[in-house]
C-alpha cells in the first residue's frame, strides 16, 4: 500500500512541473498598433548620440587649420614731454608757466609790439622852402592803421588811412616853427600803428625823412622851421 502512494505522488509531481514548463514556453502576442505617423511614436525616433569633440567630423578632416599666432608683448611707448614730471603739482599749471615765459617779451620787443605809449619827438628841422609837401605811406603791411594830422594845434586832416602807396598835403610854412603832429587813431589788426614820412622841400629836396612806431592815441611831432631871410 505504501509503495503504491509513493507511486501516484511521484507521478503527481512529475506531471504539475512538466505543465509548469509548457506554460512557460507559451508567449502571449501583442498585435501592433498602426501609426500613420511615425514620430508620433517615441520609440521610433532615434535621437542622434552626442558628438564626440574628441573625433572631428569627415569634412572636419579636410580643412587647414591655422596654428594661433601668439602676440608678443611690446613695452607701451612713453608719451614725449616737454614738462618735467612733478607728481606734486598740475601738469596744466606748469605748461602755463612755460607758455608765459616763452610768450613773454623783452622790454624792446614789448615797446616795438604795443609802440611807443608816449609823444614820440622826431626832431627839428630848417629850410629856406617857402612850402613843404608831407607825405606818409604804411610801409609794412596794410592793417588798416588811421591818423589824424595836426599843423601848429589845427586839424589838417581828419582821419587818413594809412596805405602803402603814398598820400599827404602841401603846407603853406609860416615864418618861426611850424609843429605838424601825426596822432594815432587805432594799432590796425596787428600793432602798433607804424608809417614812414618825409617832408619835402619845394625843389623836392628831402627836409627829413623818419618813421613812428605808436600806441593808440599817441603822437608823433616834428618841428619845420621856416628861415626868416626866405621872403
Amino acid at each position: 500500500m505504501k509503495l503504491n502512494l509513493f507511486f501516484l505522488f511521484t507521478f503527481i509531481i512529475a506531471l504539475t512541473t512538466s505543465a509548469q514548463i509548457d506554460s512557460e514556453n507559451k508567449s502571449i502576442i501583442i498585435p501592433a498598433e498602426e501609426i500613420e505617423d511615425p514620430k508620433e511614436d517615441n520609440e521610433l525616433i532615434v535621437k542622434p548620440e552626442p558628438k564626440n569633440s574628441a573625433e572631428p567630423d569627415k569634412e572636419e578632416k579636410n580643412e587647414i587649420v591655422l596654428p594661433e599666432v601668439e602676440k608678443l608683448p611690446v613695452a607701451k611707448r612713453k608719451d614725449f614731454s616737454m614738462i618735467k614730471e612733478n607728481k606734486f603739482r598740475n601738469p596744466a599749471e606748469l605748461y602755463q608757466k612755460q607758455l608765459k615765459n616763452a610768450l613773454k617779451l623783452t622790454n624792446e620787443a614789448e615797446r616795438k609790439h604795443n609802440g611807443s605809449e608816449v609823444t614820440q619827438y622826431l626832431g627839428e628841422y630848417s629850410t629856406r622852402a617857402k612850402r613843404v609837401n608831407v607825405i606818409y605811406r604804411d610801409h609794412q603791411a596794410e592793417d588798416g592803421d588811421l591818423i589824424r594830422v595836426f599843423v601848429n594845434g589845427e586839424i589838417m586832416k581828419s582821419r587818413v588811412l594809412l596805405q602803402n602807396h603814398s598820400k599827404g598835403f602841401f603846407l603853406e610854412l609860416t615864418p618861426g616853427d611850424n609843429i605838424i603832429d601825426f596822432e594815432a587813431l587805432n594799432q590796425g589788426t596787428s600793432g602798433p600803428n607804424t608809417a614812414e614820412f618825409q617832408v619835402l622841400d619845394d625843389q623836392g629836396n628831402v627836409v627829413v625823412r623818419n618813421q613812428w612806431n605808436l600806441a593808440t592815441g599817441v603822437k608823433a611831432t616834428l618841428t619845420v622851421v621856416k628861415a626868416i631871410d626866405a621872403e
